[in-house]
C-alpha cells in the first residue's frame, strides 16, 4: 500500500478514489475523519489521503490522477451567444453541446 496524494477535502478524495476504481485501480481514502482533530494536530496532517493498494498499479494511478487534476480548459462560443469557459462541454444557458 502506497500513498498517492493528499486531497483538499473528503468530497474531492472520494471522487478521486472513485475515478481510480472505475479504471480498475484498487484505491482507498485514508484519514477520512481526521479533520475533527485539526487544532490538536497540524491542519496539513488532517487532510484525507488517497492510497493505492497494489504497488504495480501506482504509476498508472499517478498518471490518471495527474490527468484528472490537469484537465484542459477550453473557451468556446455557443450558437446562443453564451461564452463557455473551463472544462464544460455543454452550454449552461441553452444546453447545446460543444461544437
Amino acid at each position: 500500500m502506497r500513498r498517492l496524494a493528499q486531497a483538499p477535502n473528503l468530497a474531492i478524495a472520494t471522487l478521486w478514489v472513485q475515478m481510480l476504481r472505475d479504471d480498475g485501480i484498487d484505491a482507498s481514502v485514508q484519514r477520512e475523519y481526521l479533520g475533527a482533530a485539526a487544532g490538536q494536530l497540524p491542519p496539513d496532517q488532517c487532510l484525507p489521503e488517497i492510497w493505492v493498494e497494489d504497488e504495480a498499479q501506482f504509476a498508472l494511478a499517478e498518471r490518471l490522477l495527474h490527468e484528472l487534476r490537469h484537465r484542459p480548459q477550453r473557451r468556446w462560443a455557443c450558437a446562443c451567444g453564451e461564452l463557455v469557459e473551463g472544462g464544460f462541454e455543454q452550454c449552461w444557458r441553452c444546453g447545446a453541446p460543444m461544437p
